[in-house]
């Protein structure tokens, strides 16, 4: 099983208030918190080594996980958003090289373990796979699509699927990016245009757990 990537550096701006005090992984759907649920899906596929990368409020993220199986990724200064944040990780996360994973912590799932389909989904000629959910299973989300699938799933920017925020990816061509702080979408962008970034369907429920108002959403879909 592949190293995996949690981020949990955001500022929650859409979780607001819930995250004036308190960073939005440690916020809590159906009694346990949406960073411990995280943690669930990544031990239970086996990954390892696993990484939190932190920045807001990020000693309260330091002293939940302290003890625990998980490295920290420390982020000084400057946010470094999702794809200066993978690379900033990177010594700890994957020092041989090879692909990781990644997965967003405000989401929950039910269904098959992500991250297990995404690493027995994966072939040798891939740089990238992507969870996606049709986006009229999407609950929680605001906004359109993200991607289609053309032939053998290949992504195609723009679409009726959503990205679940769960990924396989290489990671080699981050060194490609300039800038210190920049979104994953760059990385996409170069895998996309070599054609070898493909997308798996998740087939349990979903649910995007960014604002106040989805947590019941969450917790109704989890009862359901």
């Amino acid at each position: 099983m592949p190293p995996l990537m949690i981020f949990a550096a955001g500022l929650g701006t859409r979780m607001r208030p819930l995250t004036d005090l308190r960073p939005k992984p440690l916020i809590e759907v159906a009694g346990r918190s949406l960073l411990d649920r995280a943690l669930d899906l990544a031990r239970a596929a086996g990954a390892a080594p696993i990484v939190v990368n932190t920045h807001y409020l990020g000693a309260q993220i330091e002293r939940h996980l302290h003890g625990q199986d998980v490295a920290i990724s420390a982020e000084a200064g400057l946010i470094l958003e999702t794809g200066g944040g993978l690379r900033h990780a990177l010594p700890v996360l994957a020092p041989r090289g090879g692909p990781v994973m990644t997965l967003n912590p405000d989401v929950v799932w039910t269904g098959p373990n992500v991250l297990t389909a995404l690493a027995g989904a994966w072939r040798d000629d891939m740089d990238a796979l992507l969870a996606l959910v049709p986006l009229a299973q999407a609950t929680g989300r605001q906004g359109g699509g993200d991607f289609s699938l053309g032939p053998d799933n290949r992504l195609i920017r723009q679409g009726d699927y959503v990205y679940a925020g769960a990924q396989m990816i290489r990671p080699d061509r981050l060194a490609n990016i300039p800038d210190a702080a920049f979104s994953l979408n760059r990385l996409w962008d170069l895998l996309i245009a070599g054609g070898r970034v493909h997308g798996m369907i998740h087939p349990g429920g979903w649910c995007d757990v960014g604002r106040p108002d989805a947590i019941p959403l969450a917790e109704a879909m989890l009862d359901g």
